[in-house]
């Protein structure tokens, strides 16, 4: 049994996203972790671009997907999870807490027939779960706070953290988003530093800073000794401080009402309508984060 799983990131420039496959060298079996599908807001038009770029590096690898795992529902692009379990067959996964997240964003939407059971992926992994890839072990860390669902997945060496801690030149994730909390997040932080300082650890997006080149692996010794909301905010109160005076200059992501309606439905775009076409719904006057106030 390897403790130590091959990963494979895969950045998209449109939405700063790094997407994972993290496999088993001894079995070759996979997952795919918080997979992009296309949508261009101003054209209105997807594309499985991302994600078949993904299909395409695991055929040529030779691996076979044994899950499809979101660490949390995206504000900033739309979940492919749908469209890979179509192509793989694979099971999709999410942190069981999307509920949480499907009760807030329902009420936004105004969507009063929409199921909140979480019955739109095939697992909800609670809190302290293990499963595997191949012969790795697997496990599953809550870490709210960017949103209420958020999860870690540590699989072997390896901790998928998404929007926790970024790149240590970059700091930590926002948390004013619709049910975020920065206490929340701090608490989770700490939880994800507690891990053995070789941790692998690959964080969801990447803004390169000053214009470096796009970056996602750092360990947790790294993070602890450079990370600059870490070195910077040695308790709580003081990162609350921190995240949330940074939070206040932050607009909303440009598709957050348009991605959520697809990332707490499982990654699924809506239905067709009668004359065949999908249509997205945006709430008007839901969010704050305008420009002028």
């Amino acid at each position: 049994m390897t403790h130590t799983p091959d990963v494979f990131g895969f950045f998209d420039p449109r939405t700063w996203s790094v997407q994972y496959v993290v496999a088993d060298p001894a079995t070759g079996c996979c997952a795919i972790i918080d997979p992009v599908y296309d949508f261009d807001e101003k054209s209105g038009q997807t594309a499985t671009t991302n994600a078949d770029r993904i299909l395409e590096f695991v055929r040529e690898r030779g691996y076979r997907v044994q899950w499809i795992l979101d660490t949390h529902p995206h504000a900033d692009h739309f979940s492919a999870a749908t469209y890979l379990k179509a192509v793989t067959g694979a099971p999709t996964g999410i942190g069981a807490k999307v509920t949480e997240v499907q009760k807030l964003w329902k009420g936004i939407y105004n969507w009063p027939d929409f199921p909140t059971d979480g019955s739109q992926w095939d697992r909800l992994f609670a809190e302290g779960e293990t499963f595997k890839i191949g012969g790795v072990d697997a496990s599953v860390m809550f870490s709210p706070g960017h949103t209420l669902a958020s999860v870690t997945y540590v699989i072997g060496d390896a901790a998928f953290i998404h929007d926790t801690l970024f790149m240590p030149d970059s700091g930590t994730a926002r948390a004013d988003f619709p049910g975020g909390s920065a206490k929340a997040l701090w608490r989770s932080i700490q939880a994800i530093l507690a891990l053995p300082d070789d941790t692998r650890l690959f964080t969801g997006h990447d803004y390169q800073p000053g214009g470096r080149k796009p970056l996602w692996e750092s360990t947790i010794g790294m993070q602890k000794a450079n990370n600059i909301h870490i070195v910077k905010c040695t308790n709580e109160a003081e990162y609350i401080a921190v995240r949330e005076e940074r939070d206040a200059t932050l607009p909303m992501p440009k598709l957050i009402l348009h991605a959520l309606q697809v990332n707490i439905n499982g990654g699924r775009l809506p239905e067709p309508e009668s004359n065949g076409r999908r249509y997205l719904k945006i709430p008007i006057d839901a969010l704050p984060g305008s420009p002028w106030g």
